[in-house]
């Protein structure tokens, strides 16, 4: 097994709109930037399908020879906020660059790309009635998305391809049992696990201290209430 290989192995990853996961280090390129993220650019402030906030990398206690990455996208997501709810862009390509050896060139490139299917053309609606089961007919809209995995200068190879990403959490009438319903969206392949999908911003600040709810990012839970630092 190559040294690079075994670097990566062991990886869990998580992309939701919020998350994304990989491994090791992020790469900060030389490269000028043009907009940073977090809404606070003009730039991105008017593309926020593409606003990705924040990245983190740790080992989990109980899986100690595993390194996890989560990246998340998308900020300040309000389960009211239909019936046009949040999504990737299919005509993006989300990234997670890792360089293993501190020579700011990324060594393993995780890439998401996404697409978009209506079932039904003839209703803006998300979905027509609760959505209990991965192949429910209730929902309607549908994202689906493919994960590559690219080592050094070899060619991305795909690690899970067209899988349906899990619906946004948008309450307990459309989606009463979130929690239930997004486990049966984990990947796995190999040692590698993978999640897309909504969840619980892990960094939160109360933003808007001066009124009694605040929405928080990409949540399953998106509003708090002041006298708290996290969402319940």
């Amino acid at each position: 097994m190559s040294p690079m290989r075994r670097i990566v192995r062991n990886l869990s990853i998580i992309l939701t709109p919020l998350v994304l996961l990989a491994t090791v280090m992020l790469v900060f390129g030389p490269a000028a930037v043009g907009a940073s993220s977090h809404r606070e650019a003009p730039l991105i402030a008017s593309d926020p399908t593409v606003d990705g906030t924040d990245l983190y990398a740790f080992v989990s206690p109980d899986a100690p020879t595993t390194v996890t990455m989560i990246s998340n996208w998308i900020p300040f997501e309000e389960p009211g906020g239909g019936p046009n709810f949040y999504h990737f862009d299919d005509n993006a390509t989300y990234y997670i660059k890792i360089d293993s050896d501190g020579n700011a060139v990324e060594d393993v490139t995780y890439a998401w790309t996404f697409h978009t299917v209506i079932k039904n053309s003839k209703t803006f609606l998300y979905n027509t009635f609760p959505v209990t089961s991965t192949n429910s007919p209730n929902l309607n809209y549908t994202q689906y998305y493919t994960v590559t995995e690219k080592i050094g200068a070899a060619a991305p190879t795909v690690l899970f391809a067209n899988k349906q990403m899990v619906p946004d959490n948008i309450g307990p009438r459309s989606t009463p049992s979130y929690a239930t319903l997004a486990a049966k969206y984990i990947n796995s392949a190999g040692a590698i696990k993978e999640f897309t999908g909504q969840r619980d911003d892990p960094f939160f600040v109360d933003v808007n201290s001066s009124s009694t709810w605040v929405a928080c990012g990409r949540s399953t839970a998106c509003t708090s209430s002041r006298s708290q630092h996290r969402p319940g």
